[in-house]
């Protein structure tokens, strides 16, 4: 089987990205693989890449960033999607031509934008799947209505949780088309797994709003005044870093708290801890709660939609709090913290129960559902349009880019003039 995987950009630093490189990864090992990035800004990716997977990017910006076609809004990649102003008439022609082109029997979009080409511009021979790796109720109302009437010529669409599947399989209605859970992967570390022995908490995630390290520290704040022996450890990066820097500060946790700035890979961090923290608002699945699992760590996540609740068996290798309660947080840790067998047997649990996070757990599920796939439609089936050629050349197709290209303008248009 030939899987080619769509992503914004391979060359950058992402949880999409690293759950797209492990997949990859590890199909490779019976399939050929290719992951197909629409940008790339530097020589080589921040991250490793299996060597059996063939990366190659269509939009180079280290020379193309001023081409006049880069420079004019995309028509396909739908206005109402997030890194609308990242495409361009020129990402619009070169996803176009790679679809047209492509000699895979698998076909992987990873977001919104890219499923949308997927859809409409892959050859209706190729089995085309749409990954989703926030959620739907994430998406803008004329986000979803694009997506509603452009999946349709999808073969299948995976969500991250069951909790969004069900969200995806009750509010879109596309008939014919799969909708699965396929969660992320996590590889097994090649470390031993945290002893539980180490006076440390560790938490790791891009340094922004949703994110709610604020919380984290304001909640250690309680814990280091019981147990001043311990500290906490938040690696990551972002616009929220000055702001968390002064917060230490101002609560006098500079002996406790360090901001140790973005490390890859993680898990030889995650190992020097005895507790993960997790304390987003919003998590459309939580790499970082299985990663922490996944090296030994039991840990204490705020029971935000829609990942931890599906990720974390409370009492037994974690503990959920409510969203934005300090108090709530700050109690849990220090159950953890005061209670060494307590968190050494959580600590047992989270690595056994995260196993089914593992690369080869995970990569049966893809490989079944493409293998489905692929047998419905050498059986005789048709793409989940029902059209005899996913080219935009006409027909179904074609209104649907007319669509979503008079769309854009138009949100290009009103943008200048206001």
């Amino acid at each position: 089987m030939k899987i080619s995987l769509f992503i914004h950009n391979g060359y950058g630093i992402g949880g999409t990205i690293t759950t797209t490189f492990n997949l990859a990864g590890a199909l490779a090992a019976r399939h050929d693989v290719e992951i197909v990035s629409v940008f790339r800004h530097r020589e080589q990716p921040n991250l490793v890449l299996d060597p059996r997977v063939r990366l190659r990017a269509l939009v180079d910006l280290r020379r193309e960033k001023n081409d006049p076609r880069h420079l004019a809004p995309a028509r396909v990649f739908p206005s109402s999607e997030y890194r609308f102003g990242q495409y361009s008439a020129l990402t619009d022609e070169r996803i176009g031509e790679a679809l047209a082109s492509i000699d895979a029997d698998v076909v992987v979009g990873t977001r919104p934008g890219l499923n949308v080409h997927v859809a409409l511009q892959a050859p209706a021979r190729v089995v085309r799947v749409g990954q989703e790796h926030l959620t739907l109720n994430n998406h803008p109302p004329r986000l979803r209505n694009v997506l509603r009437r452009t999946y349709r010529r999808l073969d299948a669409v995976t969500t991250v949780t069951e909790a969004d599947a069900a969200v995806y399989r009750r509010r879109m209605r596309l008939p014919g088309v799969q909708v699965r859970a396929l969660p992320n992967s996590v590889p097994t570390p090649a470390l031993a797994p945290a002893g539980g022995d180490e006076r440390v908490v560790v938490a790791a995630g891009r340094l922004v709003p949703v994110k709610r390290f604020d919380l984290l520290i304001e909640a250690f704040a309680l814990v280091a005044a019981e147990r001043p022996d311990w500290t906490l450890r938040i690696y990551g990066k972002g616009e929220e870093r000055e702001r968390l820097r002064g917060l230490i500060d101002r609560l006098g946790l500079y002996n406790n708290v360090f901001l140790m700035g973005a490390v890859t890979p993680m898990e030889a961090e995650w190992v020097k801890g005895s507790i993960g923290a997790a304390t987003s608002s919003f998590e459309p699945f939580g790499m970082t709660i299985v990663e922490a699992m996944r090296c030994g760590l039991p840990v204490v996540s705020t029971d935000c939609a829609y990942g931890p609740g599906e990720i974390i068996s409370p009492g037994e290798d974690g503990r959920l709090v409510p969203v934005g309660n300090r108090e709530a947080l700050a109690g849990a840790l220090l159950d953890l913290v005061r209670d060494d067998e307590l968190r050494r047997r959580m600590g047992r649990a989270a690595l056994e129960n995260s196993q089914r996070y593992a690369l080869a757990p995970v990569v049966a599920q893809a490989e079944g559902l493409f293998e489905e796939l692929l047998a419905a439609r050498s059986g005789g089936g048709t793409s989940a349009g029902g059209a005899d050629s996913g080219l935009v050349s006409g027909g179904y197709a074609a209104r649907d880019v007319a669509l979503v290209a008079a769309s854009s303008v138009v949100r290009a248009v009103r943008k200048v003039r206001g």
